[in-house]
This record gives C-alpha cells, sequence and structure tokens, in this order.
C-alpha cells in the first residue's frame, strides 16, 4: 500500500470506512464479519462498497448470531486471520459477552502469550438518534472491567480512521466503540501513511488534550467530547478556562495525560453517557485522587447518564449529559 497522504473532509462514519479499506488493503489476512455488512453496507452504511471491492470471502455476511460472530472470529484469528466483527447495535452485543470476555479476553493470558487472538468487535454504542430499547445503550464499562481487552472510542473523524487501522493492526482484542451520534459529523482526515506499528504507543492507549485550559480540566472520550468542548466554550464566555482532555482509551486509561492536567487547573469533571454508577467516572475520580490528592481545589465531579435503564426516545435528552449540566459541574467545582 503506498505511504502517500491525501486530505479529505469526510463523515466520521465514512472515516472508519475508509480505515477499513486501508486495512483491508494493506493486510490479505484482514477480514469483515457482521450481520448486513456487505450487500447492504451495515445499518449505518459504514461497510458499504466493500464487499464490492473486496469480495464475499473477505466481507462476509453472517448469520444473525452475535455470539456465533465473535466465535468465528476467535477460531479464524488463531489461525492467522485479523478478523473484524460489526455488531449491528450496541445491546446487541450481549449474545457475545460470554464469548468475549471468557474467551476472547483471556486466550493470551491462558497461553502465556503463545496465543494471539487480533479480533476487532466494532460496536455503535450511545444516544442522541432517537432509537428504541437495546439501540442506545453504552456498555462500555462492563468490557473494560475485564482484563485483556483494549476498549477504545474514537472522538473526531481523523480519530476514527487512525484508530480503526490501529485496531486492525493491534495483536489484542480490541472493543471498538463508535459513538452512532456522531456518525455524520464532519472533519477533515489525512488518509494514507505506513501501516500503525502495533508495537509502539499510540492512538490506543494514548489520550489528546482537544482544548488547552487553565481553571478546569474535562474529561471525556467518545461522544461526549464535543459535550465538553461545547460547554468549554460557554465556560469561557463566562470567564472560565476549561482544559478537554479526550481519553480515546477507556482501557488501558492514560492516567499521566489526564493527572498531568488536573495538577494544573485542581478540578476535575468527568463526562460520559453511560451511568455515572461504577462508571468510568468512578475509575478516573479515584485514579485522580490517588494521583494528585495535593493538587485537588474539589472533589471530582462526574457528569453522566443516570443509574435507570435507558429511556424512550422522547425523553433521552433528560438523560444524557448536556452543556447546562456539564457547566453547572464547573460551577460546583469552583465554588467549592
Amino acid at each position: 500500500m503506498s505511504t502517500q497522504t491525501t486530505t479529505q473532509t469526510l463523515t466520521f462514519a465514512r472515516a472508519i470506512t475508509e480505515g477499513l479499506r486501508a486495512a483491508l488493503e494493506s493486510d490479505d489476512k484482514a477480514m469483515l464479519m457482521g450481520e448486513d455488512i456487505g450487500r447492504l453496507g451495515g445499518v449505518f452504511r459504514v461497510t458499504d462498497g466493500l464487499q464490492k471491492d473486496f469480495g464475499e470471502a473477505r466481507v462476509v455476511d453472517t448469520p444473525l448470531a452475535e455470539s456465533g460472530i465473535v466465535g468465528t472470529a476467535i477460531g479464524l484469528a488463531l489461525r492467522g486471520y485479523r478478523p473484524v466483527c460489526e455488531i449491528q447495535f450496541d445491546g446487541f452485543v450481549f449474545p457475545a459477552y460470554d464469548q468475549i470476555t471468557t474467551q476472547l479476553s483471556k486466550m493470551r493470558y491462558r497461553s502465556r502469550g503463545r496465543l494471539e487472538v487480533p479480533v476487532v468487535i466494532r460496536i455503535p454504542y450511545g444516544g442522541g438518534i432517537g432509537a428504541v430499547e437495546h439501540h442506545s445503550e453504552s456498555p462500555e464499562a462492563l468490557f473494560a472491567h475485564t482484563a485483556g481487552l483494549r476498549v477504545v472510542s474514537p472522538a473526531t473523524p481523523q480519530d476514527a480512521y487512525d484508530m480503526i487501522r490501529a485496531a486492525v493492526a493491534s495483536p489484542d482484542p480490541v472493543l471498538f466503540f463508535e459513538p452512532k451520534g456522531r456518525y455524520w459529523s464532519k472533519g477533515e482526515v489525512t488518509l494514507g501513511g505506513p501501516v500503525p506499528d502495533a508495537g509502539t504507543p499510540g492512538v490506543l492507549d494514548t489520550a489528546r488534550v482537544a482544548r488547552a485550559g487553565e481553571d478546569v480540566t474535562l474529561v471525556a472520550y467518545g461522544p461526549t467530547v464535543a459535550t465538553a468542548l461545547k460547554a468549554a466554550e460557554a465556560l469561557a464566555a463566562e470567564g472560565t478556562s476549561a482544559e478537554v482532555v479526550d481519553l480515546r482509551a477507556i482501557s488501558p486509561l492514560d492516567v499521566p495525560t489526564v493527572a498531568e492536567s488536573v495538577r494544573r487547573t485542581g478540578r476535575c469533571v468527568v463526562v460520559h453517557e453511560a451511568p455515572s454508577f461504577l462508571g468510568v467516572g468512578a475509575e478516573i475520580a479515584a485514579r485522580v485522587s490517588d494521583e494528585c490528592f495535593y493538587s485537588l481545589e474539589a472533589p471530582v465531579q462526574r457528569v453522566a447518564g443516570f443509574h435507570a435503564p435507558y429511556p424512550v426516545a422522547k425523553l433521552e435528552h433528560e438523560y444524557l449529559p448536556s452543556v447546562d449540566r456539564v457547566v453547572d459541574a464547573v460551577d460546583r467545582a469552583l465554588s467549592f
């Protein structure tokens, strides 16, 4: 594959498409599997055109059986392939939960590193599209709690492209959570370049500072990075300088980048769509308290979904973190 680069304006979804295309072109052992991903191109059309270009043997329409999809992918990975599975919606991943947490996550450990299972599982997740039950879940913490899995979520089209390529190149199992509410957002994406080196640190384990600030650190990932950036703009109009850290990876967690920011600002607000109870924000709050105890000017605040089943579509705006809720949390931290 050519290492030349081009820059285009793409939607978030299309950036993933191009990342998958690049992975298929660069490695003939890479393949895609999922329900309706071939001729239809997937529910969100992320794999549109890829079966036509690479054939039915590499872009495979599967039966409606998530446990079978992931189980087959594990076997293929053990035979040297790099399967990328698509789970149609977040709430459909649970039939495969056993395969993911008891087999995929443990294979390398139980073999003392002799076996690699480079399986990528793409999961459209989160709210914002007015979907019905089981179509707007945020189960990322369940998988981050399981050792042996990488759990990542891009927030920009460029990261969507870079991170899916890095995920396919990784020797580790990767749960790739795609914020479906951002699929249609656009941004400039630099396409091409060398295949990510799976042996060096990169976008799968390194957070990025999306906006510099001095008074408070907003930590977010996936769909809530855009919310945090909008909140930072609103806070700037009030004279408060907010730094926004995009985690990118939930497991492993880039604590040094978060801690370095909090040591400077003295305050931390974590934002995510999943329920706050036992969520990613709770882990970040604990780690920040450990690493930054003498720098904190206020307790770590969390803005998240509620400890309740995801609501019906007409109420999701009450459930999801909003700019107003983030600004209110910052105000609490500043007034402590």
